[in-house]
């Protein structure tokens, strides 16, 4: 594509639009267009993160691609800032901007499925929970994230890391094509024969490159799957951790055990394994989960066959809608017995009993594409941890340090680069660790496809110059 369209300033401030333009706008819309003093406004403007306290100029809840067109021509001929909201459940907050124009694609959420090609096509709307319980209907799914009230769109365009990754890759794997709408107002397709280099950087490339309004998978066989989780006290941590360490890294393709160490109503603090067996056999997953299950003495054995939404809609409660959170976080290759020491300490001085430390295993078929086949560069084996600081009322200040000093108490056995949708404050350093050598490459991809950097409320890839008219 050669960039022949109008081209605008993208770092500064928005022009005064007077109530005609809105009207007009408006006027075009198949969906809804909120702005501050309507009724839904305030809801509206809320996200996951209770934290995350912006006011657009105005919210325009797309109906379709068309819509999608509009809102971007209309947001660059007024030089307004755009964010992008899908979800909704990144917990820095792109999803919303202050006296710009959010693109709310909540209400795009239609999932039409092909069982017979194992094929699915979903817009950006669809919360992972939604896709899932439409797969299953025909015994099919496609790796997705860890919780049903996630955002599809947004967890696929970062990369997609789950409990089927270890079996069939990450999201990003297993997807076939994806619509996009530019920064111009142009539709584009891009797949392996059509725009190629475009489907490469939206494979873990966030949505730095345009607004994607659908996203093609290929769906693999799922029935019930064996999971659930073990649950250990506290005092037991640095055990549970050593043990862990030993069994992940050698767990099969169709075994991914996450951890979570945090409070448990009616238990206390705990750490728990979150484990899930994605094979066809249960009998055979009993047998692999068993050492799992008879280490040590666990306060309760919560593992059984079950529905694979089941399993992840568990996960949901625990994160509720409109609680604060900080969560920064980091990758480990592999945990020494002073970095087991040294997380268990900090786990054991949290602010809230709301926070929590997660533990996320990539291994397998995800670790087994090449490094520069998608722009998710991160294929080696390892393990991403999130330090979630969550609270409900009063100030800040305490749970933000505890985040802070406990992942900085954590720096000397972290490696470099983090899975993006799981940095938390981002800038050209910790982007270029998490991309390597395929960060120039994604630089030619936004010079040529958004130089203006008007999808800039992100974990943001900065064209080399910024163009001007």
């Amino acid at each position: 594509m050669t960039v022949t369209q109008e081209t605008v300033q993208s770092n500064v401030a928005p022009v005064f639009v007077v109530a005609g333009a809105w009207q007009d706008f408006q006027a075009g819309l198949h969906g809804q267009l909120i702005r501050p003093g309507d009724a839904d406004y305030d809801q509206t403007r809320r996200l996951w993160n209770g934290r995350i306290d912006k006011y657009p100029a105005a919210i325009v809840r797309c109906r379709n691609t068309q819509d999608v067109v509009r809102a971007v021509n209309f947001a660059r001929h007024h030089n307004l800032p755009v964010a992008v909201r899908a979800g909704g459940h990144n917990s820095n907050g792109f999803a919303m901007c202050d006296d710009g124009l959010v693109i709310d694609l909540s209400a795009m959420n239609r999932i039409e499925i092909e069982p017979e090609a194992r094929l699915a096509r979903a817009q950006p709307g669809v919360l992972i929970g939604q896709f899932i319980q439409a797969t299953q209907e025909y015994g099919l799914v496609a790796p997705t994230g860890v919780c049903a009230g996630t955002g599809l769109g947004g967890s696929t365009l970062g990369g997609g890391t789950g409990w089927l990754m270890g079996k069939h890759g990450l999201t990003i794997d297993n997807v076939r094509s994806f619509e996009l709408v530019t920064a111009f107002g142009q539709v584009l397709t891009a797949s392996a024969g059509e725009n190629a280099d475009l489907f490469w950087g939206l494979r873990g490339g966030g949505g730095n490159f345009g607004i994607v309004t659908a996203i093609e998978y290929e769906l693999q066989p799922l029935g019930q799957v064996l999971a659930g989780m073990v649950v250990h006290p506290l005092a037991q941590a640095k055990a549970v951790l050593r043990f862990y360490r030993q069994f992940s890294s050698a767990a099969p393709d169709d075994v991914t055990v996450y951890v979570s160490i945090a409070t448990i109503p009616d238990l206390g603090p705990a750490v728990v394994l979150l484990a899930c067996y994605v094979g066809d056999d249960l009998t055979e997953g009993e047998r692999l989960l068993a050492p799992l299950r008879q280490f040590g003495s666990p306060l309760a054995d919560l593992i059984q066959p079950m529905a694979y939404l089941d399993f992840v809609a568990m996960l949901d409660p625990v994160a509720p809608d409109g609680r604060n959170y900080y969560e920064p976080a980091y990758s480990v290759k592999q945990f020494s017995d002073e970095a087991i020491d040294t997380l268990v300490s900090w786990a054991g001085q949290t602010t809230s009993p709301f926070t929590s430390i997660i533990i996320h295993h990539i291994h397998g078929a995800a670790t087994r594409v090449a490094a520069d086949a998608t722009a998710f560069a991160l294929r080696e084996p390892h393990y991403a941890v999130i330090h979630v600081a969550a609270w409900e009322t009063g100030p800040a200040e305490p749970h933000l340090a505890w985040g802070r000093e406990s992942v900085a108490a954590m720096q000397p056995f972290a490696s470099p680069g983090l899975y993006s949708n799981f940095i938390s404050a981002a800038g050209d350093t910790s982007l270029r660790d998490s991309y390597r050598a395929n960060y120039d490459r994604l630089v030619a991809l936004k010079n040529k496809y958004d130089p203006i950097n008007f999808f800039r409320f992100n974990q943001n890839i900065k064209p080399t110059h910024v163009a001007t008219r």
